[in-house]
Protein backbone atom coordinates (compact mmCIF):
# COMPACT_ATOMS: atom_id res chain seq x y z
CA UNK A 1 0.00 0.00 0.00
CA UNK A 2 1.97 3.31 -1.18
CA UNK A 3 1.49 6.02 1.33
CA UNK A 4 -0.90 8.66 0.22
CA UNK A 5 1.54 12.08 0.69
CA UNK A 6 -0.56 15.12 -0.65
CA UNK A 7 1.41 18.35 -0.03
CA UNK A 8 -1.34 21.63 -0.15
CA UNK A 9 0.25 23.27 -3.64
CA UNK A 10 0.10 26.98 -1.67
CA UNK A 11 2.86 26.19 0.62
CA UNK A 12 5.32 28.65 0.60
CA UNK A 13 8.90 29.20 2.27
CA UNK A 14 8.44 30.73 5.84
CA UNK A 15 5.26 30.27 6.09
CA UNK A 16 3.02 28.58 9.17
CA UNK A 17 2.14 25.08 8.43
CA UNK A 18 0.57 22.23 9.47
CA UNK A 19 2.21 18.46 8.99
CA UNK A 20 -0.76 15.67 9.40
CA UNK A 21 0.66 11.93 9.31
CA UNK A 22 -1.50 9.01 10.00
CA UNK A 23 -1.40 4.89 8.59
CA UNK A 24 -1.04 5.20 4.88
CA UNK A 25 -0.50 8.78 4.35
CA UNK A 26 0.81 12.67 5.22
CA UNK A 27 -0.57 15.35 4.51
CA UNK A 28 1.26 19.55 4.80
CA UNK A 29 -1.23 22.65 4.63
CA UNK A 30 -0.37 26.11 5.08
CA UNK A 31 -1.81 28.31 7.85
CA UNK A 32 -1.83 32.20 6.55
CA UNK A 33 -3.82 34.09 9.21
CA UNK A 34 -7.73 33.59 8.87
CA UNK A 35 -7.68 29.95 7.82
CA UNK A 36 -9.99 27.72 9.42
CA UNK A 37 -9.07 23.68 8.23
CA UNK A 38 -11.47 21.11 9.43
CA UNK A 39 -10.33 17.08 9.54
CA UNK A 40 -12.34 14.08 9.61
CA UNK A 41 -13.49 10.81 7.89
CA UNK A 42 -16.25 13.05 6.36
CA UNK A 43 -15.80 14.42 2.78
CA UNK A 44 -17.23 17.96 3.87
CA UNK A 45 -13.72 18.14 6.04
CA UNK A 46 -10.94 20.34 4.32
CA UNK A 47 -8.38 17.36 5.20
CA UNK A 48 -9.98 14.20 4.86
CA UNK A 49 -8.61 10.75 6.79
CA UNK A 50 -10.24 7.68 6.25
CA UNK A 51 -8.75 6.16 9.56
CA UNK A 52 -11.43 4.27 12.66
CA UNK A 53 -9.52 6.11 15.58
CA UNK A 54 -10.59 9.21 13.54
CA UNK A 55 -14.48 10.90 13.91
CA UNK A 56 -16.76 12.06 11.29
CA UNK A 57 -15.74 15.94 12.31
CA UNK A 58 -13.08 15.59 14.47
CA UNK A 59 -10.92 18.87 14.81
CA UNK A 60 -10.44 22.15 13.64
CA UNK A 61 -7.16 23.77 13.54
CA UNK A 62 -7.46 27.60 12.99
CA UNK A 63 -4.58 29.77 12.17
CA UNK A 64 -3.37 32.88 13.34
CA UNK A 65 -1.01 34.27 16.43
CA UNK A 66 -0.82 31.74 18.10
CA UNK A 67 -2.74 28.80 16.06
CA UNK A 68 -4.80 27.29 18.27
CA UNK A 69 -6.94 23.42 17.53
CA UNK A 70 -10.17 22.73 18.65
CA UNK A 71 -12.28 19.00 19.41
CA UNK A 72 -15.30 19.14 17.32
CA UNK A 73 -16.62 16.51 19.75
CA UNK A 74 -15.08 13.49 18.55
CA UNK A 75 -15.24 10.28 20.06
CA UNK A 76 -11.47 9.15 20.78
CA UNK A 77 -10.48 12.79 21.60
CA UNK A 78 -7.86 15.33 20.77
CA UNK A 79 -4.39 15.46 22.89
CA UNK A 80 -2.02 18.41 23.06
CA UNK A 81 1.20 17.85 24.33
CA UNK A 82 -0.24 14.64 25.46
CA UNK A 83 -2.89 16.05 27.59
CA UNK A 84 -6.95 15.44 26.65
CA UNK A 85 -8.05 18.89 25.57
CA UNK A 86 -12.19 20.05 26.89
CA UNK A 87 -13.98 19.94 23.50
CA UNK A 88 -15.42 22.80 21.74
CA UNK A 89 -12.15 24.97 23.51
CA UNK A 90 -9.34 25.60 21.39
CA UNK A 91 -6.26 25.04 22.95
CA UNK A 92 -3.33 26.99 21.60
CA UNK A 93 -0.59 25.00 19.63
CA UNK A 94 2.85 26.48 19.20
CA UNK A 95 5.65 25.39 16.89
CA UNK A 96 6.90 21.66 17.07
CA UNK A 97 3.77 20.34 19.50
CA UNK A 98 2.55 17.45 19.09
CA UNK A 99 -0.89 17.07 18.76
CA UNK A 100 -3.20 13.44 18.39
CA UNK A 101 -6.35 13.01 16.57
CA UNK A 102 -7.00 9.62 17.35
CA UNK A 103 -3.94 7.61 16.02
CA UNK A 104 -3.50 10.93 13.55
CA UNK A 105 -0.45 12.99 14.32
CA UNK A 106 -0.57 16.63 13.49
CA UNK A 107 2.45 19.06 14.06
CA UNK A 108 2.86 22.96 13.54
CA UNK A 109 5.63 23.88 12.17
CA UNK A 110 6.52 27.74 11.65
CA UNK A 111 4.52 29.39 14.00
CA UNK A 112 4.94 32.29 15.98
CA UNK A 113 5.70 31.12 19.49
CA UNK A 114 3.63 31.80 22.09
CA UNK A 115 4.11 33.58 25.18
CA UNK A 116 2.37 31.07 27.64
CA UNK A 117 4.02 27.79 28.40
CA UNK A 118 2.79 24.57 27.50
CA UNK A 119 0.94 23.01 31.12
CA UNK A 120 3.49 21.47 32.92
CA UNK A 121 3.92 17.51 33.12
CA UNK A 122 3.83 15.69 36.55
CA UNK A 123 7.45 15.28 35.52
CA UNK A 124 7.94 18.72 35.41
CA UNK A 125 7.08 20.66 39.01
CA UNK A 126 8.26 24.51 38.56
CA UNK A 127 11.69 25.32 39.29
CA UNK A 128 11.45 27.74 42.50
CA UNK A 129 7.76 26.71 43.44
CA UNK A 130 8.90 25.38 46.89
CA UNK A 131 7.83 21.82 46.23
CA UNK A 132 10.61 21.21 43.55
CA UNK A 133 10.61 17.69 44.35
CA UNK A 134 10.52 15.63 41.53
CA UNK A 135 13.57 17.40 39.78
CA UNK A 136 15.75 14.60 40.09
CA UNK A 137 13.87 12.24 37.71
CA UNK A 138 13.13 15.11 35.72
CA UNK A 139 16.65 15.74 35.15
CA UNK A 140 17.20 11.58 34.64
CA UNK A 141 14.74 11.75 31.98
CA UNK A 142 16.17 14.38 30.19
CA UNK A 143 19.31 12.96 29.61
CA UNK A 144 18.00 10.01 28.74
CA UNK A 145 15.36 12.06 26.17
CA UNK A 146 18.64 13.34 24.59
CA UNK A 147 19.74 9.94 23.45
CA UNK A 148 18.44 7.03 21.47
CA UNK A 149 18.75 4.41 23.77
CA UNK A 150 16.52 1.92 24.74
CA UNK A 151 14.62 2.52 27.89
CA UNK A 152 12.72 -0.12 30.29
CA UNK A 153 10.96 2.03 32.62
CA UNK A 154 9.59 0.28 35.93
CA UNK A 155 7.08 1.04 38.59
CA UNK A 156 3.71 0.39 40.17
CA UNK A 157 0.29 0.30 38.22
CA UNK A 158 -0.47 4.19 38.15
CA UNK A 159 2.68 5.31 39.20
CA UNK A 160 2.71 7.40 35.70
CA UNK A 161 4.89 4.90 33.32
CA UNK A 162 3.23 6.15 30.47
CA UNK A 163 3.45 10.10 31.00
CA UNK A 164 7.39 9.21 31.85
CA UNK A 165 7.54 7.29 28.58
CA UNK A 166 5.92 10.73 26.57
CA UNK A 167 7.99 12.97 28.18
CA UNK A 168 11.14 11.63 27.30
CA UNK A 169 9.68 11.39 23.56
CA UNK A 170 8.13 14.74 23.65
CA UNK A 171 11.83 16.24 25.27
CA UNK A 172 13.70 14.14 22.19
CA UNK A 173 14.90 14.80 18.61
CA UNK A 174 12.20 12.37 17.90
CA UNK A 175 9.62 15.29 19.13
CA UNK A 176 7.99 15.95 16.12
CA UNK A 177 7.76 12.39 14.82
CA UNK A 178 4.59 9.86 15.62
CA UNK A 179 4.30 8.09 19.21
CA UNK A 180 3.27 4.84 18.90
CA UNK A 181 2.02 2.88 22.58
CA UNK A 182 0.84 -0.54 22.14
CA UNK A 183 -0.55 -2.45 25.55
CA UNK A 184 0.95 -5.60 24.92
CA UNK A 185 -1.39 -7.52 27.49
CA UNK A 186 -4.50 -5.75 25.95
CA UNK A 187 -4.76 -7.99 22.82
CA UNK A 188 -4.88 -11.68 22.47
CA UNK A 189 -1.50 -13.45 21.05
CA UNK A 190 -3.71 -14.22 17.83
CA UNK A 191 -3.97 -10.52 16.95
CA UNK A 192 -1.06 -9.11 18.95
CA UNK A 193 1.70 -10.01 16.30
CA UNK A 194 -0.79 -8.49 13.66
CA UNK A 195 -0.98 -4.88 15.49
CA UNK A 196 2.61 -4.62 16.24
CA UNK A 197 4.44 -6.70 12.63
CA UNK A 198 1.18 -5.47 10.00
CA UNK A 199 0.31 -8.21 7.64
CA UNK A 200 -0.23 -8.03 3.73
CA UNK A 201 -3.73 -9.02 2.09
CA UNK A 202 -4.35 -12.66 2.09
CA UNK A 203 -1.98 -13.40 4.95
CA UNK A 204 -4.55 -15.22 6.69
CA UNK A 205 -8.15 -15.57 6.80
CA UNK A 206 -9.77 -12.28 7.07
CA UNK A 207 -7.08 -10.05 5.68
CA UNK A 208 -8.75 -8.52 2.76
CA UNK A 209 -6.46 -5.90 2.38
CA UNK A 210 -2.84 -5.14 3.68
CA UNK A 211 -2.07 -3.40 7.02
CA UNK A 212 0.79 -1.58 8.41
CA UNK A 213 2.14 -2.52 11.79
CA UNK A 214 2.75 -0.05 14.86
CA UNK A 215 6.35 -1.11 14.51
CA UNK A 216 6.30 1.17 10.94
CA UNK A 217 3.41 3.06 12.29
CA UNK A 218 6.00 4.83 14.94
CA UNK A 219 8.90 4.82 12.03
CA UNK A 220 11.08 8.11 12.87
CA UNK A 221 9.76 8.32 16.37
CA UNK A 222 9.63 6.22 19.43
CA UNK A 223 7.21 2.74 19.68
CA UNK A 224 6.07 2.37 23.60
CA UNK A 225 5.45 -1.50 24.62
CA UNK A 226 3.52 -1.54 27.75
CA UNK A 227 3.45 -4.53 29.87
CA UNK A 228 6.19 -5.55 28.25
CA UNK A 229 6.30 -8.55 30.43
CA UNK A 230 3.13 -10.13 28.73
CA UNK A 231 4.76 -10.59 25.21
CA UNK A 232 4.62 -14.07 24.48
CA UNK A 233 7.82 -15.60 23.67
CA UNK A 234 7.38 -16.66 19.88
CA UNK A 235 6.96 -12.46 19.67
CA UNK A 236 9.61 -11.84 21.43
CA UNK A 237 11.68 -13.29 19.12
CA UNK A 238 10.42 -11.43 16.20
CA UNK A 239 10.69 -8.21 18.01
CA UNK A 240 14.58 -8.56 18.70
CA UNK A 241 14.90 -9.45 15.03
CA UNK A 242 13.00 -5.83 14.23
CA UNK A 243 15.84 -4.39 16.78
CA UNK A 244 19.19 -6.12 15.95
CA UNK A 245 18.49 -5.43 12.01
CA UNK A 246 16.50 -2.33 12.06
CA UNK A 247 13.87 -3.74 9.48
CA UNK A 248 10.14 -5.16 10.17
CA UNK A 249 8.42 -8.52 7.96
CA UNK A 250 4.82 -8.03 7.89
CA UNK A 251 2.78 -11.37 8.10
CA UNK A 252 2.68 -13.25 4.83
CA UNK A 253 5.62 -10.87 3.71
CA UNK A 254 8.90 -12.08 2.06
CA UNK A 255 10.69 -8.52 1.67
CA UNK A 256 11.20 -7.03 4.93
CA UNK A 257 10.70 -3.30 5.46
CA UNK A 258 13.46 -0.81 7.16
CA UNK A 259 12.55 0.80 10.35
CA UNK A 260 14.16 3.62 12.22
CA UNK A 261 12.34 3.85 15.44
CA UNK A 262 13.15 4.24 19.62
CA UNK A 263 12.00 1.50 21.22
CA UNK A 264 10.47 1.81 25.42
CA UNK A 265 9.49 -0.23 27.71
CA UNK A 266 7.05 -0.51 30.27
CA UNK A 267 6.42 -2.89 32.76
CA UNK A 268 5.44 -3.27 36.68
CA UNK A 269 6.84 -6.82 37.07
CA UNK A 270 10.24 -8.01 37.36
CA UNK A 271 11.69 -8.75 34.01
CA UNK A 272 15.08 -10.38 35.84
CA UNK A 273 12.74 -12.62 37.62
CA UNK A 274 10.89 -13.57 34.12
CA UNK A 275 13.91 -14.43 32.89
CA UNK A 276 15.19 -16.82 35.52
CA UNK A 277 11.53 -18.57 34.65
CA UNK A 278 12.06 -18.79 31.18
CA UNK A 279 8.93 -16.72 30.42
CA UNK A 280 11.21 -13.85 28.81
CA UNK A 281 14.05 -13.95 26.77
CA UNK A 282 17.14 -12.69 28.42
CA UNK A 283 18.84 -11.55 24.65
CA UNK A 284 15.81 -9.21 24.06
CA UNK A 285 15.97 -7.83 27.86
CA UNK A 286 19.58 -6.92 27.21
CA UNK A 287 18.57 -5.32 24.16
CA UNK A 288 15.60 -3.21 25.72
CA UNK A 289 17.64 -2.56 28.92
CA UNK A 290 20.11 0.73 27.22
CA UNK A 291 18.44 1.98 30.99
CA UNK A 292 16.30 1.18 33.37
CA UNK A 293 14.34 4.34 34.63
CA UNK A 294 12.51 3.10 38.28
CA UNK A 295 9.32 5.51 39.54
CA UNK A 296 9.10 4.62 42.75
CA UNK A 297 5.64 4.47 43.96
CA UNK A 298 3.94 7.60 45.69
CA UNK A 299 3.89 6.56 49.22
CA UNK A 300 7.23 6.51 49.09
CA UNK A 301 8.19 10.18 47.29
CA UNK A 302 5.02 12.01 49.85
CA UNK A 303 6.97 15.25 49.66
CA UNK A 304 5.90 15.30 46.33
CA UNK A 305 2.17 14.92 46.79
CA UNK A 306 1.13 18.65 47.46
CA UNK A 307 2.59 19.96 43.95
CA UNK A 308 1.42 17.28 42.26
CA UNK A 309 -2.17 18.01 43.89
CA UNK A 310 -2.07 21.49 43.11
CA UNK A 311 -1.08 20.69 39.45
CA UNK A 312 -4.34 18.23 38.94
CA UNK A 313 -6.56 20.51 40.54
CA UNK A 314 -5.31 23.29 38.74
CA UNK A 315 -6.33 21.08 35.47
CA UNK A 316 -9.69 19.62 36.47
CA UNK A 317 -10.57 23.46 37.60
CA UNK A 318 -9.51 24.13 34.20
CA UNK A 319 -11.40 21.95 32.52
CA UNK A 320 -14.85 23.44 33.79
CA UNK A 321 -13.25 27.12 33.76
CA UNK A 322 -13.78 27.58 38.04
CA UNK A 323 -11.66 29.13 40.41
CA UNK A 324 -8.79 27.05 41.48
CA UNK A 325 -9.75 27.01 45.68
CA UNK A 326 -6.32 27.16 48.24
CA UNK A 327 -5.90 23.92 49.99
CA UNK A 328 -6.53 24.12 53.56
CA UNK A 329 -3.32 22.73 55.57
CA UNK A 330 -5.91 19.58 56.95
CA UNK A 331 -6.34 18.84 53.29
CA UNK A 332 -2.80 18.39 52.81
CA UNK A 333 -2.10 16.67 55.83
CA UNK A 334 -5.01 13.81 54.68
CA UNK A 335 -3.14 13.62 51.29
CA UNK A 336 -0.16 13.03 52.66
CA UNK A 337 -0.83 10.50 54.73
CA UNK A 338 -3.03 8.46 52.57
CA UNK A 339 -1.34 5.03 51.32
CA UNK A 340 -2.37 5.78 47.65
CA UNK A 341 -2.32 2.10 46.28
CA UNK A 342 -3.34 3.25 42.86
CA UNK A 343 -0.34 5.98 43.04
CA UNK A 344 -0.58 9.29 40.76
CA UNK A 345 -3.32 8.06 39.19
CA UNK A 346 -5.28 7.98 41.77
CA UNK A 347 -3.96 11.26 43.23
CA UNK A 348 -5.24 12.47 39.61
CA UNK A 349 -8.79 10.99 40.24
CA UNK A 350 -8.93 12.43 43.28
CA UNK A 351 -8.38 15.58 42.20
CA UNK A 352 -10.59 15.63 39.95
CA UNK A 353 -13.63 14.41 42.72
CA UNK A 354 -12.24 17.48 44.64
CA UNK A 355 -12.93 20.35 41.82
CA UNK A 356 -16.31 19.15 41.66
CA UNK A 357 -17.07 18.33 45.06
CA UNK A 358 -15.50 21.80 46.27
CA UNK A 359 -17.88 24.98 46.34
CA UNK A 360 -16.03 27.19 48.16
CA UNK A 361 -12.45 29.00 48.08
CA UNK A 362 -10.84 26.72 49.97
CA UNK A 363 -11.00 23.31 50.11
CA UNK A 364 -11.17 21.08 53.41
CA UNK A 365 -10.42 17.17 53.65
CA UNK A 366 -14.37 16.36 53.43
CA UNK A 367 -14.14 17.96 49.48
CA UNK A 368 -11.42 14.77 49.35
CA UNK A 369 -14.37 12.38 49.59
CA UNK A 370 -11.73 9.75 50.63
CA UNK A 371 -11.94 6.73 53.11
CA UNK A 372 -11.86 7.99 57.15
CA UNK A 373 -12.63 11.68 55.64
CA UNK A 374 -16.11 13.18 55.56
CA UNK A 375 -18.08 10.24 53.35
CA UNK A 376 -16.39 7.67 55.97
CA UNK A 377 -19.30 5.23 57.32
CA UNK A 378 -17.71 3.61 60.39
CA UNK A 379 -15.61 5.23 62.83
CA UNK A 380 -11.60 5.51 61.96
CA UNK A 381 -8.80 4.72 63.32
CA UNK A 382 -7.50 6.48 66.71
CA UNK A 383 -4.68 8.29 65.61
CA UNK A 384 -1.11 9.09 67.03
CA UNK A 385 -2.11 11.77 69.88
CA UNK A 386 -1.08 15.10 68.55
CA UNK A 387 1.94 16.19 68.59
CA UNK A 388 3.77 19.22 67.31
CA UNK A 389 6.66 16.86 66.13
CA UNK A 390 4.53 16.03 62.35
CA UNK A 391 2.90 18.16 60.60
CA UNK A 392 -0.77 16.06 60.90
CA UNK A 393 0.29 16.19 64.31
CA UNK A 394 0.02 20.18 64.47
CA UNK A 395 -2.88 19.98 61.90
CA UNK A 396 -4.58 18.11 64.49
CA UNK A 397 -3.71 19.77 67.43
CA UNK A 398 -5.22 23.06 65.46
CA UNK A 399 -8.33 21.36 64.28
CA UNK A 400 -9.05 20.11 67.65
CA UNK A 401 -8.94 23.55 69.11
CA UNK A 402 -11.01 25.26 66.43
CA UNK A 403 -13.68 22.90 66.90
CA UNK A 404 -13.89 23.20 70.99
CA UNK A 405 -13.68 26.77 70.65
CA UNK A 406 -17.03 26.87 67.59
CA UNK A 407 -18.64 24.11 70.38
CA UNK A 408 -17.73 26.75 72.98
CA UNK A 409 -19.49 30.08 71.10
CA UNK A 410 -22.45 27.98 69.55
CA UNK A 411 -23.24 26.74 72.96
CA UNK A 412 -23.06 23.54 71.68
CA UNK A 413 -25.28 23.85 68.90
CA UNK A 414 -23.33 21.70 65.48
CA UNK A 415 -25.56 23.28 63.23
CA UNK A 416 -24.15 26.81 64.35
CA UNK A 417 -20.55 25.53 65.53
CA UNK A 418 -20.49 24.30 61.64
CA UNK A 419 -20.99 27.28 59.94
CA UNK A 420 -18.55 29.01 62.08
CA UNK A 421 -15.69 26.75 60.52
CA UNK A 422 -17.05 27.42 57.58
CA UNK A 423 -17.86 22.98 57.24
CA UNK A 424 -20.64 20.94 57.21
CA UNK A 425 -22.07 19.56 60.17
CA UNK A 426 -21.63 16.19 58.93
CA UNK A 427 -17.58 17.21 58.61
CA UNK A 428 -18.22 18.41 61.96
CA UNK A 429 -19.22 15.26 63.08
CA UNK A 430 -16.60 13.39 61.94
CA UNK A 431 -14.33 15.40 63.50
CA UNK A 432 -15.89 14.82 66.98
CA UNK A 433 -15.33 11.22 66.58
CA UNK A 434 -11.81 11.81 65.04
CA UNK A 435 -10.58 13.77 67.98
CA UNK A 436 -12.65 12.28 70.78
CA UNK A 437 -15.11 15.07 71.48
CA UNK A 438 -18.30 13.85 73.14
CA UNK A 439 -20.96 15.30 71.30
CA UNK A 440 -23.45 18.08 73.10
CA UNK A 441 -26.95 16.25 73.87
CA UNK A 442 -29.35 16.48 70.98
CA UNK A 443 -31.90 19.22 72.88
CA UNK A 444 -28.35 21.67 72.30
CA UNK A 445 -28.68 21.56 68.52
Amino acid sequence: MKPDDRTSPELADGEARVLFLWEGGTERRALPDGVIITVGRSSECDVRIDHPSVSRMHARVIAGTPVRVEDLGSSNGVRVRGSLVTPRQPVVVNSGDVVELGSVVLVVQGATPNARPAPPTPWEVREGSGHDVVSPLRRLLGLVANSDLSIVITGETGVGKNVAARWIHDHSPRAAMPFVLLNCAALPDALLEGELFGYEKGAFTGATQAKQGLIESANRGTLLLDEIGELPLVTQAKLLGVLENREVLRLGSLKPRPVDLRLLAATNRDLDALVREGKFRADLHFRLNGMTVAIPPLRERAEEIPELARLFLERACARTGRRVPAFSAAAIATLVRQPWPGNVRELRNTMDRAAALCTTDELLPEHLAMPNVSTATERPPPLVAPSGDTLWGETEALERRRVLEALERSGGNQTQAAKLLGISRRALINRLELYDVPRPRKGKD
